[in-house]
């Protein structure tokens, strides 16, 4: 079964980059990774993590004497319905506007848009199919 629609706040995508690099992982564990960044105390990283647990996002391994957390969603899942609610949102769902949206910003290197054009071939050998 697929998951649902995978909403994650501007909270929820720090802490849950911080669990995809440390994962099995602690709450005081991402605290300390993220307090530099963010200045959030233990209690608010805990809060954070078990409301993405109710939401599916993370799961929790209370059987030793500290919660573990493992991510329930991989980046890809994530990457994936953030870019679809984009296009569906921003776009109206049309993909070419927002492809131009992003060459236009400039931002990409040659080895990017060679590797975007190399993706387009594959894809469309894969069509032909």
């Amino acid at each position: 079964m697929a998951k649902p629609r995978i909403e994650l706040t501007g909270a929820e995508w720090t802490i849950i980059k911080a669990v995809w690099e440390k994962e099995p992982c602690t709450a005081p564990e991402v605290q300390k990774a993220l307090e530099k960044q963010t200045g959030w105390t233990y209690s608010t990283v805990r809060t954070l993590m078990d409301r993405m647990v109710s939401k599916g996002l993370l799961t929790a391994d209370k059987s030793s004497h500290q919660t573990v957390y493992h991510s329930d969603v991989t980046r890809r899942q994530a990457q994936r319905s953030e870019l679809l609610y984009a296009l569906k949102h921003a776009f109206n769902g049309a993909l070419t506007p927002m492809v131009q949206c992003l060459l236009e910003t400039g931002n990409l290197s040659s080895e990017e848009l060679n590797e975007l054009e190399s993706l387009i071939k594959n894809r469309r050998k894969g069509a032909r199919k």
